[in-house]
């Protein structure tokens, strides 16, 4: 019997025995877990609202059937992305955690992360390469209880690993956003809203120097992206081991 996991519930509790898990079995968070408790702020966390949101995330990367999961109600579950037009629980799951907040309305020829023509393993596998310390997340405030629950969060990494062309930098790569969870009586998410600044997050992962095979099609972007009356370019200057959260 592997140990229990501090954070996360759903794993090795009784009855999931038969969950049909996506990689032969539950998965292992000992990497973002030791990075999570060096780098957290301890006197904000809200320990209720972490663990059942860590609890998620690993459902949402490592099961497979919906009706498997514990942490939300499957048939009224919707999750809402800075403003974007809600995915249900079926296609969350089919899309993965990174590309279902990855995705945008932008243009493609302004994407740097085309999340359109990721897939739920190669998504998982950049950032699993570009944080091989794992990619940590936690609570900072949380300003309502249920059944409306809104909390500020930050996710943080190392990037110690090449992301889509990019060498690594070795720098501290975090942004931080807000979330509205919307619960049944039984604590069960129905809704997820999330809001966030994507450039956070890729003014990191872009600033190591690109690869050369990789530079023209960098160029032409970051050509398109100045273009782009949405960014401005000083925004862009600047299997079971689990990487996120």
């Amino acid at each position: 019997m592997a140990s229990m996991d501090k954070y996360r519930t759903h794993l090795y509790d009784e009855g999931e025995e038969n969950t049909s898990w996506r990689h032969g079995g539950p998965p292992t968070y000992d990497m973002v877990n030791k990075l999570f408790e060096e780098g957290r702020t301890k006197d904000l966390l809200k320990r209720l609202c972490r663990n059942a949101i860590k609890t998620w995330e690993m459902e949402l990367s490592h099961k497979t059937n919906l009706h498997d999961f514990k942490t939300i109600n499957p048939e009224k579950f919707k999750l809402f992305v800075n403003g974007r037009k809600g995915l249900s629980g079926e296609e969350t799951l089919k899309l993965g955690s990174y590309n279902a907040l990855l995705k945008t309305s932008l243009p493609e020829k302004f994407q740097y992360y085309k999340a359109g023509t990721e897939t739920f393993e190669s998504s998982h596998e950049a950032f699993k390469m570009a944080f091989p310390r794992g990619f940590a997340w936690e609570v900072l405030s949380v300003y309502s209880g249920p059944p409306v629950i809104v909390f500020k969060f930050r996710h943080w990494g190392y990037m110690e690993g090449p992301f889509k062309g990019h060498a690594p930098t070795g720098d501290l790569v975090e942004f931080s956003g807000l979330a509205v969870l919307k619960v049944d009586s039984l604590l069960r998410t129905e809704e997820v809203e999330i809001y966030y600044d994507p450039a956070e997050l890729f003014a990191g992962l872009l600033k190591g120097d690109p690869a050369a095979d990789a530079t023209a099609d960098i160029n032409t972007t970051a050509a398109n992206l100045q273009a782009c009356p949405l960014f401005k370019r000083d925004q862009l200057k600047d299997g079971n081991e689990e990487v996120s959260a």
